[in-house]
């Protein structure tokens, strides 16, 4: 399994649960629309006044499920990181190149911000024969 192969998998779906846990270790679970990177890095959007909001400040920690047709996915873990400033345009590029109304979004949402989550561990599972689960580890 590659980085590549990767991409082009999570390229073909374009939402993906994601979970989230607060301060107090309560769990939350969304639906998100996302893009991801040449490096395998997932972008998302969402509003500052969601229950998900404040549980990425505090616990960045998320993991997401990409992909669940044909007993077929991804399970992604890594850390979120909301998007600041001008030096984060290329990964709001990236959500904006599969949402392109999430320009409009951005300017008339109020508290829409963006986020971006770097990989630390991967698991692709096919349960279709031939069956395989691959998992790749970042660091």
């Amino acid at each position: 399994m590659t980085t590549e192969f990767l991409v082009q998998f999570i390229r073909r779906h374009s939402i993906a649960a994601l979970a989230t846990t607060s301060g107090n270790h309560q769990p939350e679970a969304a639906i998100v629309g996302i893009a991801v990177t040449d490096d395998l890095e997932i972008v998302f959007d969402t509003v500052r006044g969601s229950r998900k909001y404040p549980n990425l400040i505090e616990c960045p920690r998320v993991a997401l499920v990409i992909g669940w047709k044909h007993e077929t996915t991804v399970q992604y873990e890594g850390v979120a990181r909301e998007l600041a400033g001008a030096e984060d345009d290329v990964y709001r590029e990236v959500y904006y190149s599969v949402y392109p109304d999430g320009r409009q979004r951005a300017a008339t949402w109020e508290g829409l911000v963006h986020f971006v989550v770097r990989p630390q561990w991967i698991r692709y599972s096919n349960f279709n024969e031939p069956v395989r689960i691959e998992e790749m580890r970042f660091s």
